[in-house]
């Protein structure tokens, strides 16, 4: 049996993530615009105190952090995204309002009549939100009923513009990055609403584990080394691919549990995602882990994702020779208003952990 944690050490480090979490929430991060939520990762990470961590930043951008292990003949790796969904301008429409080119997969109808910050070329900050075009009711009578798509939604400015003309002068140009309001809420309940949830909740999870074992002395050398990265390329399909050590044995794939109909995910528990749609992952590791669950009590339960992919999908199809499995917190709403739950952030920090600790 490995080494045993005890779980009010769990609860503190949760205790401990939860501002952390709130700012990388607020942090604007859509894939392609990732240095200061990456920045914010290296930070926390640094200011752990992890004996013997080294922190370094991939050509792609990524966080990679590497922990000292008392053997290196079977090194891991674990991984969770902070890239985001997002948007981009794609034209600048003659009333002077943007048309919006999607970054990842969220459905138009999840960001009608969101709040936005666009970033334009000089850095400048303009805020606005995702209206329907023609969208009053009381002027179109098809305003309820019209397609949700990137011809019917537009971003109307908050600035004084009338024209194409007017909006190139704020400095607003094609490519810009356009980034939705996380609009960040945690109950007392336990219940934490944001947009993006997916998957900073899981960064978050990763670096109360660490926190865990640091505040219970077992930070010391772990059975093996161990890599981080805290990738920043999932949502469009090649964050989790590259950046890590060829011999690597085992890759821990942490992203949200996809919850609905059918689904036994949930948002109060660690799910482990047995297959998704690029596949079953690996039986022995999947072994493994229900065995960690099981050891220390922690609530898990077991599921498939029918229209999912994660990092771990990417390192495999990259060539990666490594044992993957995938886990993480119930996440309600995927791509839309998400929801999840101190409960499920707590049951994967400590299934995290345990992995750390096993031989």
């Amino acid at each position: 049996m490995s080494a045993r944690l005890p779980s009010d050490a769990v609860d503190a480090a949760v205790d401990t993530v939860a501002q952390f979490l709130v700012a990388l929430l607020n942090t604007p991060s859509p894939t392609g615009y990732t240095d200061d939520a990456i920045a914010l990762c290296r930070e926390a990470s640094e200011a752990l105190g992890w004996p013997g961590l080294r922190a370094s930043i991939t050509r792609k951008g990524a966080l990679l952090l590497t922990l000292p292990g008392a053997a290196e003949d079977a090194p891991r790796g674990i991984t969770a995204h902070i890239d985001t969904l997002g948007a981009m301008v794609k034209e600048i429409r003659p009333s002077g309002r943007l048309k919006l080119t999607m970054i990842g997969g969220s459905p138009w109808t999840a960001v009608e009549y969101e709040g936005v910050t666009v970033r334009a070329s000089d850095g400048s900050l303009v805020r606005g939100s995702i209206v329907p075009v023609n969208g009053s009711t009381h002027v179109n009578r098809d305003a309820a009923t019209m397609p949700r798509n990137e011809n019917t939604l537009e971003v109307r400015l908050d600035a004084l513009t009338r024209s194409a003309a007017d909006t190139r002068a704020l400095g607003i140009a094609p490519g810009d990055f356009v980034f939705f309001d996380p609009r960040v809420e945690l109950s007392e309940a336990g219940f934490i609403r944001s947009r993006h949830l997916d998957d900073k909740l899981c960064a978050a999870a990763v670096l109360a584990a660490l926190h865990a074992l640091r505040n219970a002395g077992l930070a010391g050398p772990l059975p093996q080394t161990t890599h981080i990265l805290f990738s920043n390329y999932e949502e469009v399909g090649h964050g989790g691919g590259d950046g890590w050590p060829a011999a690597l044995d085992e890759y821990l794939c942490v992203d949200m549990a996809a919850m609905g109909d059918g689904q036994a995910s949930d948002e109060f528990s660690v799910t482990l995602c047995v297959k998704d749609s690029s596949g079953p992952y690996s039986f022995a590791l999947n072994e493994k882990l229900r065995r960690l669950a099981a050891e220390h009590e922690i609530a898990l339960t077991t599921d498939i994702y029918p229209y999912y992919g994660s990092d771990g999908s990417a390192y495999w199809r990259s060539g990666g020779a490594a044992r993957v499995a995938l886990i993480g917190p119930g996440v309600d709403s995927s791509h839309g208003y998400e929801r999840g739950h101190r409960d499920g952030l707590r049951a994967t920090a400590h299934l995290i952990a345990a992995y750390l600790l096993a031989e």
